[in-house]
């Protein structure tokens, strides 16, 4: 292995070979610049993206948001993942403002030079529907809140950045201090979001057309890729959905089966006015905190109300949760229009936005149901268990 002068570019030999890796900050003018002299300089058989088929998509399809329908991903269960990638986005989005500079646009210029030059793209990211779903799949409830309020926070934080300190960001060092740093509080994010992709990436790039090869990723997965390029990685088992755990799923009915035995053993111990002053506190603290997440996320005033009375019972029933029926009830009373697809993207700039858009705002509804129904819960179990 050698190294150019630029320590971001990296020239390997892998079997009879030639793979030059370029390492790159996802906003950075200097990576737009450095991606396009290093393609046309080295003329490669082909050029690797850190790109999935689905956002190489995104990216030629400009209006590819106005296909969503956000009945069916509230249906399927994914209104948590799309509301933190929203928020991943907004983050990266906002920095790219503020440097003059589109997200991820040495990306789209890596990809708009092989075309010029007659290069074979290779898309060499794993789907990111995989990738969210594995993380999703692994992650506890509160984990999830805990990542949510932390990238809520992310969104202010982008005042802040400058310019140099992106570039600093692409330098190894750094870099593995921050991803170490998340490793910390969410391990899974790190083995799944980078460890894994770094051996994904591996192989793609890899098993890239022809004798020479430029491939261009962000400066994270930079040492992970010099580490596994040369293993033998199968990437069949880095695309399968994780399997749910047994334990998980009696956890879930676990807390259900001790409030009904809780309000049964309530009824049978102080009699019928004890047992229903536990019902009256479950109600009450369900209602109110899940009807207090639907009002905080704008909803209206059905969409309040369905939390309201939609709480107390699916918090008895793991299957269903509140914030997707009041989620419902807000897509189905102000349901999105042309301009909010149209809007999405600035929207997502700032917290206003989240809440003025009426895609965003359906998610901010189903989170924040759903967040103060756990909250009721909790409250609900100690003043019912007072009662005896």
């Amino acid at each position: 292995m050698q190294k150019n002068e630029n320590e971001m570019v990296q020239r390997l030999n892998v079997n009879g070979k030639e793979i030059i890796i370029i390492g790159t900050a996802h906003i950075s003018k200097e990576s737009v610049l450095l991606v396009e002299s290093v393609i046309n300089e080295e003329s490669p058989d082909s050029v690797c993206v850190e790109i999935c088929p689905s956002r190489y998509k995104t990216i030629k399809q400009k209006d590819k948001w106005s296909e969503m329908d956000i009945v069916k991903v509230i249906k399927e269960k994914k209104s948590f993942v799309l509301f933190a990638n929203l928020i991943l986005a907004s983050f990266q989005k906002r920095i790219a403002k503020k440097l003059d500079v589109k997200p991820g646009e040495e990306m789209i210029k890596a990809i708009d030079v092989a075309e010029e030059k007659g290069c074979h793209l290779q898309l060499a990211d794993r789907e990111i529907s995989i990738t969210l779903s594995r993380v999703w799949g692994i992650m506890g409830v509160w984990e999830k809140v805990k990542l949510l309020f932390q990238l809520v926070l992310s969104i202010g934080e982008a005042e802040d950045i400058t310019e140099e300190e992106i570039e600093k960001l692409k330098q190894g060092d750094i870099l593995e201090s921050f991803l170490s740093e998340v490793g910390k509080s969410h391990p899974i994010l790190k083995e799944i979001l980078i460890d894994e992709r770094d051996k994904y990436l591996s192989h793609k790039i890899k098993e890239a057309q022809g004798n020479k090869v430029v491939a261009v990723v962000g400066a994270g997965h930079l040492s992970g890729i010099l580490k596994h390029i040369n293993e033998d990685i199968d990437i069949k088992v880095l695309e399968e959905l994780p399997p749910k755990k047994k334990a998980s799923g009696l956890f879930k009915w676990l807390i259900p089966t001790l409030i009904v035995a809780l309000i049964a053993f309530g009824f049978y111990k102080k009699g019928s006015g004890a047992g229903a002053q536990m019902v009256w506190w479950w109600i009450a603290a369900n209602g109110f905190f899940a009807g207090i997440g639907a009002l905080i996320a704008l909803g209206s005033p059905l969409t309040i109300l369905s939390a309201i009375v939609a709480a107390p019972i699916t918090s008895l029933n793991p299957m269903i949760a509140a914030g997707w029926v009041s989620g419902l009830v807000e897509a189905f009373s102000r349901k999105p229009k042309v301009k909010d697809f149209e809007n999405l993207s600035e929207d997502i700039l700032t917290i206003k936005g989240f809440w003025r858009n009426n895609i965003t705002r359906i998610l901010l509804v189903v989170v924040l149901t759903n967040i103060g129904s756990s909250i009721g819960t909790f409250v609900a179990i100690p003043l019912m268990a007072k009662v005896l």
